[in-house]
């Protein structure tokens, strides 16, 4: 026997909602390491769509006969696609929908290379973090966002600086446009 529309109805409207959301200023902990899954398999496709949409024509990207004379002896991976999905990785865990703005990138770096085939795994630390001086309700965080392969191998390094919301508190409210 199946139950009828006013059952459902009451059924449904009884359910928990969750939205998924990042974390706020007040949940991020200091020293804490926040492993992002799944990975990214890099392929073919992204590399020369990237490449080609940020108008770099670098031949280590495009250009597989040249590669294979040169020290990789393959494609490398666009670098800025690997820092981007990197940083993107995190956003559902860490920012979605409590970052105010993204305030600098440093200390980039990439060890080892990334190539077609290789899956990125993505990691961040949070190294410092501190309330707004300046922006009630805000605090800045500090990020090293660790890209590794499939094997373990670091292959991007980033220092991130972000402006996060802090928790909501009874009668304060985030600026207009801002996470409840």
């Amino acid at each position: 026997m199946t139950p009828d529309a006013s059952e459902n109805d009451a059924a449904a409207g009884s359910a928990r909602e969750v939205v998924q959301r990042g974390l706020y200023y007040d949940e991020l902990e200091l020293g804490a390491r926040y492993l992002h899954r799944p990975g990214r398999t890099a392929t073919e496709a992204d590399n020369v769509l990237f490449s080609s949409i940020t108008m770099n024509t670098q031949a280590l990207h495009l250009d597989a006969a040249f590669s294979a004379s040169q020290p990789f002896g393959q494609r490398l991976m666009n670098s800025m696609w690997t820092l981007a999905t990197m940083v993107g990785a995190s956003v559902s865990q860490i920012t979605q929908g409590t970052l105010v703005a993204q305030l600098g990138l440093t200390d980039v770096s990439f060890p080892a290379p990334l190539f077609h085939g290789d899956t990125l795994y993505t990691e961040s630390e949070v190294l410092d973090k501190r309330l707004s001086a300046s922006r009630p309700g805000q605090g800045i965080v500090t990020l090293r966002h660790i890209g590794r392969n499939q094997r373990g191998e670091v292959v991007a390094l980033a220092t991130r600086t972000a402006l996060i919301w802090c928790a909501p508190q009874p009668g304060r409210e985030p600026a207009e446009g801002g996470t409840p």
